[in-house]
């Protein structure tokens, strides 16, 4: 079964992320696909809101980086977006907090500072901040103070260093952290701290079981609300 559409209580992982996007106002949802796509896409339709349209796009290099995902969606992006992982349980205050404090003029990182309850903070991609920018990113970093959450709002400028990213790399492949790090060396990645807002990385039956936890112990901050202004 693909990640996203594995359930948690009851529902599958991406509704969840769903309902904070149409709580949003977003129409328009790009998914890009890779191994098992027409299990994923057959099992997101019925997911989608009457007002707001799917469009899947695979990726055909989908055994290589996530950098390369996102690239996929360069030729149907014209204006700033918001990118999510497909496997990270999202409650709408973030996907709200997230769009409200962006600049749409650089790369929008929400990062979550609150390292005590990381579950597998080892795995987890680190961030260093200086002020409201981020400075590094790297799993392997030693010196960080926020970890990244996989949500971002995104100037199309990130596409450009995508690709510087992925010329420095033989030309063949990237990850989205490299372009996050090149974007960043220019000084044009801002931290969007989520304050006390939850979400889980869902990679293994340990992070789904945190995911489940989260979700039972924060119900109501993934119940659908009004929009935020």
């Amino acid at each position: 079964m693909p990640k996203p559409l594995i359930q948690i209580a009851g529902r599958a992982v991406f509704s969840y992320t769903i309902d904070a996007l149409e709580r949003a106002g977003i129409q328009n949802l790009y998914v890009i696909t890779g191994y098992n796509s027409e299990a994923l896409i057959a099992g997101l339709k019925p997911l989608i809101p009457a007002d707001m349209k799917l469009h899947p796009i695979h990726n055909p290099e989908w055994k290589k980086q996530n950098g390369l995902s996102v690239l996929a969606a360069k030729p149907h992006i014209r204006e700033p977006f918001l990118l999510t992982m497909g496997d990270h349980l999202f409650g709408p205050l973030i996907v709200d907090l997230a769009i409200r404090e962006s600049d749409l003029n650089q790369l929008n990182a929400a990062v979550d500072r609150k390292l005590d309850v990381i579950f597998d903070l080892a795995d987890a991609m680190k961030i260093k901040t200086m002020g409201d920018q981020v400075a590094a990113i790297g799993k392997e970093l030693d010196d960080y103070d926020a970890i990244d959450t996989g949500l971002f709002v995104c100037s199309t400028d990130i596409f450009d260093y995508l690709e510087r990213a992925k010329a420095r790399s033989g030309g063949n492949d990237c990850s989205l952290a490299e372009g996050v790090r090149e974007m960043a060396a220019d000084g044009k990645v801002r931290a969007i701290d989520i304050g006390d807002a939850r979400w889980q990385d869902i990679d293994t039956p340990e992070m789904l079981g945190a995911a489940e936890k989260v979700l039972g112990g924060s119900r109501h901050r993934f119940t659908p609300g009004p929009a935020a202004p």
